[in-house]
């Protein structure tokens, strides 16, 4: 796809309103350390660093519509315990979301607890209860599912086989969609796809539709096979599977079929990739694109979407960007330390070395810029982590810094040696260097071999740890205190 023709549908599809009905979940993560394995058995103790929690499920595909420009709203149900609440908090400040909840008594929240280290999933813990919701709460999703489609381009369903895309959820969809001919999509679960009625587009994975249709789906003849038997089968109008590494393929009833692929890349992490997907091809339909160009725009943004940490979402812009540059080479800019683990994994997927060096960097002279140049032509990509307020505060002092984490992390990105900022909390980067695994380590010629906090992280993988000799007579706390004093 041309870089011009997604920017035209993208810009067709902002500001459409989109009704997302499905599961809505909590997804949590719980970042840390690993550096011993635990006395008491054979498994490894994760030093807790952060936890961030985030909408998952059928709100994840809220969240990425939202990304994409779209105004979705989500209709679903939680329970009436604390995910719930934070789930329906969480909503209510992401910007161009409406959320309609509906509370069931007696059933907890879908929540899903990942445990992650050094950029890598150690353990995912589910605390939920599948099964329809009582009468009353499917009387109330439904009629708020009619209140509301009226007045959207279009319907997702994101069915995660928790229970509230019952059989009667469903053919109030495809009823009031006929009524005012807006286009159905469904991510459906479970072996009858039957069910979800003559919807326009069905969206299982490559195992799931194997499953609803008996066949095998590995290759692509059998991928074909499955989609013609699909398309005999089921009253859906069109069906796209998708196929991880081998893309997507599609069929419909008109008899338009294809095989997708996108680019090669290194896949950092899945959570949430599919829901990507959901909406991207959403975000198409609605503008106008034909089966194939929203196949091809849910190609592009799912591609993004497993190279960041976490439930991620993805913007129009980084979508035409991935098109017109090669993914690997943009600077980062400013970024949290799950993003910045997923930018220098897709930076790594280019072949490109990765630096990293740290600092309060409080009022720039010569000798940071010196270090910061040094430390650039030791490897392709340099990432700058820098102390946060709070920490600078703790290490030199209440009356410094002189200027905000937000003023100094933006000179930084400013300079043509950094590629990325991340503003970390701790009074030390080892969290930070765990995390990111550097292939080069640097620090000014103040610091010792024994002294560089992650050297022997750096070095263990591999890694190589390099001092730059220091520019004589230039520190942030000298000038300071010449200007303090009229000198």
């Amino acid at each position: 796809m041309q870089p011009a023709r997604l920017r035209q549908i993208m810009e067709n599809a902002r500001a459409q309103r989109v009704l997302c009905v499905g599961d809505v979940m909590l997804d949590r993560f719980v970042y840390g350390v690993v550096s011993r394995i635990s006395p008491e058995a054979p498994v490894p103790v994760l030093r807790q660093t952060r936890a961030v929690s985030m909408p998952g499920g059928a709100a994840n595909v809220a969240r990425n519509l939202a990304s994409l420009g779209l105004l979705p709203v989500i209709i679903g149900a939680v329970g009436t315990d604390e995910a719930g609440i934070e789930l329906n908090e969480l909503l209510e400040h992401s910007p161009g979301i409406s959320a309609r909840l509906v509370p069931l008594k007696g059933r907890p929240t879908t929540l899903k607890t990942r445990l992650v280290a050094g950029g890598q999933q150690l353990l995912r813990l589910d605390a939920e209860e599948s099964g329809a919701p009582d009468a009353a709460s499917e009387r109330v999703i439904i009629s708020a599912i009619e209140e509301t489609l009226p007045s959207v381009a279009a319907v997702l369903v994101s069915d995660y086989a928790k229970g509230l895309v019952t059989d009667a959820v469903m053919t109030a969809i495809v009823n009031a969609a006929a009524v005012y001919d807006i286009p159905v999509i469904v991510d459906p679960k479970g072996r009858d796809f039957a069910r979800y009625g003559a919807v326009d587009i069905l969206k299982p994975n490559a195992g799931e539709l194997g499953l609803a249709v008996g066949l095998p789906t590995e290759t692509t003849g059998q991928i074909e096979d499955a989609l013609a038997t699909a398309r005999r089968t089921l009253p859906a109008k069109a069906v796209v599977v998708t196929r991880a590494a081998q893309g997507m393929s599609y069929i419909s009833t008109s008899g338009a079929h294809g095989h997708v692929t996108g680019k090669a890349r290194e896949v950092f992490d899945v959570s949430g990739a599919g829901d990507t997907s959901l909406a991207a091809l959403a975000a198409a339909v609605v503008a106008g694109a034909s089966l194939d160009e929203a196949v091809n725009v849910a190609i592009i943004a799912s591609g993004i979407a497993v190279g960041k940490s976490g439930t991620a979402t993805v913007s129009a812009p980084e979508m035409v960007d991935s098109l017109e540059l090669p993914h690997w080479s943009h600077k980062a800019g400013t970024l949290s330390v799950d993003a910045m683990v997923g930018q220098i994994e897709r930076w790594r997927e280019g072949g490109l070395r990765i630096g990293f060096t740290n600092g309060v960097f409080d009022i720039l002279h010569p000798g940071h810029v010196r270090v910061l140049e040094e430390s650039r032509s030791r490897c392709d990509r340099l990432v700058v982590g820098l102390n946060s307020d709070a920490s600078v505060k703790r290490l030199k002092g209440s009356e410094r810094p002189v200027n905000s984490e937000q003023a100094r992390a933006q000179v930084l990105c400013g300079l043509s040696a950094v590629d990325g900022v991340v503003i970390f909390e701790e009074d030390t980067p080892l969290d930070l260097v765990a995390a990111l695994l550097p292939d080069v380590l640097i620090k000014g010629g103040d610091y010792t071999r024994e002294t560089i906090v992650g050297a022997d992280l750096v070095e263990a993988r591999g890694g190589e740890v390099v001092i730059i000799p220091l520019v004589p007579g230039q520190s942030t706390t000298s000038i300071i205190a010449r200007s303090r004093s009229g000198a």
